[in-house]
């Protein structure tokens, strides 16, 4: 019982470590991903927009893009 604890004790100090090193020091990577994540959301939705926009201009061009 007793060592159940103490591994759940080092089990958590180990995560909370974890969570330091990936937000304390390498926080500007993950703020970078998160970044890249949100220009490549914009880049997405700028390629459906203008996908729809070439599908309601030219019917036969965005069927030859879609194969």
């Amino acid at each position: 019982m007793l060592r159940t604890i103490f591994a759940v004790g080092a089990l958590a100090l180990l995560g909370l470590v974890a969570l330091k090193l990936v937000f304390g020091i390498m926080g500007p990577l993950v703020v970078l991903l998160f970044w890249l994540a949100g220009l490549a959301l914009k880049v997405a939705v700028l390629g459906l927009v203008g996908y729809f926009a070439l599908r309601l201009v030219s019917p036969n061009t965005a069927q030859r893009l879609k194969e």
